[in-house]
């Protein structure tokens, strides 16, 4: 929270510093439950989205203006997992399509802030949960077998 970063994530630097000393539990929680259900969503200029052709993130990373529609999603279930500011750790349900670095920039605009993403762990894609998955170690024993 208070900062922000042209691709909302750690891959670009601080772009900017914003107050924080107006934010407690109490709005982060109320600022989360208002992206609950059918929103709109700007993607992030950094993120594969095609524009005329090309992918947003060759163009942002060439300095060029990048300028994306809304799209409609829905976040199924928002959570405040941890509230240590300036880190607020969440847990997100939402459909295919969603960027959490948007979410991250959109939740930091409520609060009347910025914010930006630290940490991205993706812990289901359909049926497919994080406790089924191979470590990196696992999958590498495994490959090693069927040789």
């Amino acid at each position: 929270m208070g900062e922000t970063t042209p691709s909302f994530d750690l891959e670009k630097a601080v772009n900017a510093v914003y107050p924080t000393a107006h934010i407690t539990r109490e709005t982060v929680e109320q600022a989360l439950q208002s992206f609950t259900g059918t929103i709109r969503q700007i993607p992030p200029v950094f993120s594969a989205c095609k524009v005329e052709g090309k992918r947003a993130y060759e163009l942002a990373r060439k300095g060029e203006e990048v300028e994306l529609k809304a799209k409609t999603l829905v976040i199924d279930e928002i959570e405040l997992l941890e509230y240590a500011l300036p880190v607020v750790k969440i847990r997100v349900v939402c459909s295919k399509g969603t960027y959490i670095r948007a979410l991250a920039r959109d939740i930091g605009i409520a609060l009347q802030s910025g914010a930006h993403l630290i940490a991205l762990e993706r812990t289901r894609i359909g049926g497919v949960t994080l406790d089924r998955c191979l470590s990196v170690d696992d999958m590498e024993a495994f490959l090693n077998k069927q040789v």
